[in-house]
């Protein structure tokens, strides 16, 4: 009588298959992990840019007033505002409305490290990490207005300058970014964290 041959796996197979699988996995993760992580920062600040970029320009398109408003009451941390400012209407001062708003992932922060050289631009003393307002003699407000002349104020309407810094606390110090916007001309610059001589400075990107 024929035997009759059996096909598949056995038990022990599959699991040594499962091992092998979840093994590589693992491997391939703990490998692309940092360059999730750049990737996550990269995005963070290329986000932040064209937030203030595209509202500048949005300002000046369109003759209004538009506030970039930075980690905002109400909102969860990292998020990105964007509002506008209507004209008045008889003479009334009319609310904000909301336009937009951008998050940043939860492992970036806008933050300050140890370690950080003099300021992008002079703004500050890099110890504040949403630090508008540097024409004012103050600093540490959170938000610019671009108006329709592209310069960025405050809500009174005077020059607002300043840096936000962005950085993911568990990684170097030389992986953190920043970005500066100068009141009289709206400029937005955004900054790298290099290494010189063995010191950390800021250079423009």
């Amino acid at each position: 009588m024929a035997s009759r041959k059996q096909n598949g796996f056995s038990l022990l197979e599959l699991m040594i298959t499962v091992v092998l699988i979840l093994t590589m996995t693992a491997v391939t993760f703990i490998t692309l992990l940092p360059t999730f992580n750049r990737a996550h920062l990269e995005n963070s600040y290329s986000t932040s840019l064209m937030a203030l970029r595209n509202t500048r320009n949005l300002a000046i398109a369109q003759s209004h007033e538009y506030y970039v408003v930075f980690n905002p009451l109400g909102f969860p941390a990292g998020t990105i505002l964007i509002q506008y400012q209507p004209p008045p209407v008889g003479g009334i001062a009319q609310p904000l409305q909301q336009v937009i708003t951008y998050s940043i992932p939860p492992d970036i922060a806008f933050n300050v490290r140890a370690g950080f050289p003099a300021p992008p631009d002079g703004f500050g003393a890099g110890i504040v990490p949403i630090d508008f307002g540097q024409n004012l003699g103050a600093g540490n407000l959170n938000y610019v207005v671009f108006m329709p002349d592209g310069s960025s104020r405050d809500n009174l309407g005077n020059y607002n300058s300043g840096v936000v810094y962005l950085t993911r606390a568990s990684d170097s110090i030389y992986s953190s970014r920043a970005i500066t916007v100068w009141g009289a001309t709206g400029r937005v610059r955004g900054w790298r964290l290099d290494q010189k001589a063995g010191a950390p400075i800021w250079e423009q990107e």
